[in-house]
C-alpha cells in the first residue's frame, strides 16, 4: 500500500483562512441584504399605516351616529327649545293689524245718470 504523505502545516492554515474570508464575505453580503430588506419593509409599513389612516377617516365620515351622538344632539335641541320659549315669553305677541278706516279723502263714486252730460 501506498503511504500517505504528511500534509504540510501551511496548507490547513491556508484553507482555514480561505474559509474564514468566504464566511466574512457572505456575512457582509447578508448584512447588506438584511439592511435593504429592512428598509423595504419599513416603506411597506409606512404605506400601510397611511392607507389605514385614510380608511379610518373615510369610515368615520360614513359611520352612523352613535347613541352618544344622538344624546348630545337631543341636549342641544332641548337647549334651543328653552331659548325659543324664553324669547317668545319675553316679547309681546304680534297683534293683527287693523285695516285702516276709509276717511272722506276719496270722492264718492259717481252715480249713474247723475252726471251733467248725457249719452246719446
Amino acid at each position: 500500500m501506498a503511504r500517505r504523505r504528511p500534509t504540510p502545516q501551511r496548507l490547513p492554515d491556508a484553507v482555514r483562512e480561505a474559509v474564514e474570508r468566504t464566511i466574512q464575505t457572505t456575512l457582509g453580503g447578508a448584512q447588506q441584504t438584511r439592511g435593504r430588506a429592512q428598509e423595504a419593509l419599513d416603506e411597506v409599513v409606512q404605506g400601510a399605516e397611511a392607507g389605514a389612516k385614510t380608511v379610518r377617516a373615510r369610515v368615520r365620515e360614513v359611520m352612523p351616529a352613535t347613541s352618544d351622538d344622538i344624546h348630545a344632539l337631543r341636549q342641544q335641541i332641548r337647549a334651543l327649545e328653552r331659548r325659543l320659549d324664553a324669547l317668545e315669553k319675553g316679547s309681546p305677541k304680534p297683534k293683527s293689524t287693523p285695516k285702516p278706516k276709509r276717511t272722506g279723502t276719496r270722492s264718492a263714486p259717481a252715480r249713474k245718470g247723475s252726471s251733467g252730460t248725457r249719452k246719446s
